[in-house]
């Protein structure tokens, strides 16, 4: 399980060592292309790896009338509310810069521009780091919706979308200036949060279980929070957005059917 908490940090590794792979800048169109790829991970792993659990473990197990129905959908819908909520609070709080941009913002602030975008980072990994742990919470403690492959899968998942995160953020670092190997250990680092907030989930998973659906969606709610603010403004506005949209198919359905195959 382990190993399992820490695939996500391997992922943003991977994508952070671009630095010493490629030239000093990324290329518009690659941006373009790894930001809707991005998108496409999260929203995919949101639906089928959280949304779609936190509903089926609230689910009657024969027809209901649709008040019943309704019900069994409240949790999923206040915990994505919810999560939505949270990454907003802290998106306005917290002074952060947006990929691709220079303006900060967030509450103001005197920090350097390399760490108000770790800041960011941060604020991003967080709802990853949380859909990773309670996934692993579920399967660990016998849920039946959630089986330990499918937990694996949405820690795949979210590793194979931190692969160009990592390159998003550790490239610039260099452009601007940085060494190779400052950009890709604070690129790096900028991950670490993901396997923090999966154990901490962990610790409290006996008293996180009765309210597993909520939790489920909570996630679900912070990382589409991160795809609608963040990944897609800014792989859609410019030149070659067509690219982030055929990053964002190929990024959905191969989560998608990373899921099914693994769940």
């Amino acid at each position: 399980m382990i190993i399992g908490l820490l695939i996500p940090l391997l992922g943003t590794m991977l994508g952070s060592a671009f630095v010493f792979f490629m030239k000093d800048e990324m290329s518009a169109r690659l941006q373009k292309t790894l930001l809707g790829f991005a998108s496409g991970v999260m929203v995919a792993a949101s639906v089928w790896s959280l949304l779609i659990p936190s509903m089926e473990m609230v689910a009657p197990s024969q027809p209901s009338p649709v008040g019943e129905a309704f019900a069994s959908a409240a949790p999923a819908a206040v915990g994505f509310l919810l999560g939505m909520g949270f990454l907003l609070l802290i998106d306005e709080l917290t002074p952060h810069l947006h990929i691709g941009t220079d303006k900060p913002e967030g509450v103001k602030s005197h920090l350097s521009k390399t760490a108000m975008l770790a800041l960011a980072v941060t604020i991003h990994n967080l709802p990853e780091g949380m859909a990773v742990g309670v996934v692993f919470a579920g399967a660990e403690n016998g849920v039946g919706e959630i089986s330990l492959a499918s937990a694996v899968a949405v820690a795949l998942g979210i590793a194979i979308q931190n692969v160009p995160e990592g390159a998003i953020i550790s490239m610039p670092m260099r452009a601007a200036g940085n060494s190779k190997w400052k950009s890709f250990v604070i690129g790096s680092l900028s991950g670490a949060v993901e396997p923090v907030g999966a154990v901490a989930v962990l610790l409290l998973a006996s008293l996180l279980m009765p309210v597993l659906p909520y939790m489920l969606a909570f996630a679900a709610g912070a990382m589409f929070y991160v795809v609608v603010e963040e990944l897609i403004p800014e792989s859609s506005s410019g030149h070659h957005s067509n690219l982030s949209t055929i990053g964002f198919a190929i990024g959905f359905v191969l989560m998608m059917v990373l899921d099914v195959v693994m769940g």
